[in-house]
C-alpha cells in the first residue's frame, strides 16, 4: 500500500467532459477547440490509461493561459505534393491538428491511394487509438507517429537523449479493427509522475536515476529517465523513429524537443499521418482474412485469455462507460476547481 493512499471516485463521462470543458473555456479556449481537448483527455481515463487522462487539464490550463497553446487559430496545410501535406499547427491544441490531420490523409488517399500529413506546432497529441480509429472508419489502413521530449535512456546511456516516441498502427477487419498504440519506452513519464504522486515504487526496469542506476523510486526515476523497452531493439526503433519524424515535419531532435510536459515552452515536436486507402488500393481482397486470422490468435491460449491490440482498451472502455470512469479524488477535485474558475 502507498504512503499517499489514493481515493479513487466515479464519475460518468459525460459529466467529465463538460468539467473539463468549462475548465478549457475558462481558460480561453474556444468552446469547439476545448470539446475536442476534452475528449481526448477522457478517452485516455475511459481506456484506462489516466496518465493520458485528466490529470493532464492543469499543464493544459497553464500553458493555455501562458500562450504557449493558441486556441482558435486555425490549421494551415501546404500540399506538397498530391499526397503530402505539411500542416501548421499554429501552437494549437493537440488533438485539434491532428483530428485534421487525419481528415486531410484520410479525403486525399481516397484519389492517391497513400496520402501522408506531416505536422509541426501542434501541442500534445494523447493517446493515439482515437485518431487511428476514426481513420479506420474512413477505410484506411493507418500509421501515426510522433515524438515527446528526451526521456528515453539510449541502450547503455545514462540520460535521457531519445522521445518515447509512440506509434500507431490501425488496420480495419469487418469487425474490431486492429489498434496498436504503444510508445518505444518502456512506460510513459505520465506513469511514473502517477506512482510519484502516489509514493509509490515502480516496477525494477522502468527507469534509472539521475545518476544512470535503476531505481523503484518513482520521483528518482522522474529525474532520470525512462528505459526503452525491449532492451536495444526499442531503444534502436526509438532513435529511427524520432528521426524519421523529424525529417518529414523538420521537428526538434532529441533535448531541442520541448511542449509536451513542461509550462514554459512551445511545443517543438512532430506528428505524422498516413492513410492507405482500402479502396484506392484493392486492399479489401488482402483484408478479408484478418479477422478470422485475429480470431485464431486470441484462441490460441492454453486456458488463458489472449488478445490482440485494441481488445483491452475497447473492454475497459465499455466497462467505465458502463460503471464510470475511475478517477483519482484529487485529480477530480482539481478539475472542478479549474471549471469553476472565470478568466
Amino acid at each position: 500500500m502507498s504512503a499517499v493512499e489514493a481515493t479513487v471516485t466515479r464519475v460518468g463521462a459525460a459529466e467529465l467532459r463538460a468539467a473539463v470543458h468549462a475548465a478549457l473555456t475558462a481558460a480561453g479556449a474556444v468552446p469547439d477547440e476545448a470539446a475536442v481537448q476534452a475528449e481526448q483527455l477522457v478517452e485516455g481515463d475511459l481506456r484506462g490509461h489516466p496518465s493520458h487522462g485528466v490529470r493532464r487539464l492543469p499543464v493544459l490550463v497553464t500553458r493555455l493561459r501562458a500562450g504557449l497553446i493558441v486556441s482558435g487559430a486555425g490549421v494551415g496545410c501546404e500540399w506538397r505534393t498530391p499526397g503530402l501535406a505539411v500542416v501548421d499547427g499554429r501552437r494549437g491544441f493537440g488533438p485539434v491538428v491532428a483530428r485534421h490531420a487525419a481528415g486531410l490523409a484520410v479525403e486525399r488517399a481516397a484519389t492517391q491511394g497513400v496520402a501522408v500529413a506531416a505536422v509541426r506546432g501542434s501541442g500534445h497529441v494523447g493517446m493515439l487509438a482515437p485518431y487511428l480509429e476514426t481513420m479506420v472508419d474512413g477505410d484506411c489502413v493507418a500509421l501515426v507517429l510522433t515524438i515527446s521530449e528526451a526521456l528515453v535512456h539510449p541502450w547503455g546511456g545514462a540520460r535521457a537523449m531519445v522521445g518515447t516516441n509512440p506509434v500507431g498502427i490501425g488496420v480495419p477487419t469487418g469487425g474490431d479493427p486492429l489498434i496498436l498504440d504503444m510508445s518505444t519506452g518502456a512506460v510513459s513519464m505520465g506513469r511514473i509522475l502517477d506512482h510519484a504522486a502516489r509514493e509509490e515504487a515502480i516496477p525494477l526496469g522502468w527507469a534509472i536515476d539521475a545518476a544512470g542506476a535503476p531505481t523503484t523510486d518513482a520521483t528518482a526515476a522522474a529525474g532520470g529517465a525512462i528505459s526503452p523497452f525491449g532492451g536495444p531493439k526499442g531503444y534502436a526503433l526509438g532513435v529511427a523513429l524520432e528521426t524519421l519524424v523529424a525529417a518529414l515535419t523538420g521537428s526538434a531532435l532529441g533535448a531541442a524537443v520541448t511542449g509536451t510536459l513542461d509550462t514554459e515552452h512551445p511545443s517543438t515536436k512532430g506528428d505524422v499521418f498516413v492513410a492507405f486507402s482500402v479502396d484506392a488500393m484493392g486492399l479489401a481482397p488482402r483484408l478479408a482474412g484478418i479477422a478470422g486470422y485475429l480470431d485464431d490468435v486470441r484462441a490460441s491460449g492454453d486456458g488463458a485469455p489472449v488478445t490482440v491490440p485494441g481488445d483491452r482498451a475497447r473492454a475497459t472502455r465499455e466497462r467505465h462507460l458502463r460503471d464510470g470512469v475511475p478517477v483519482d479524488a484529487a485529480v477530480w477535485r482539481q478539475v472542478r476547481e479549474l471549471a469553476e474558475e472565470t478568466e
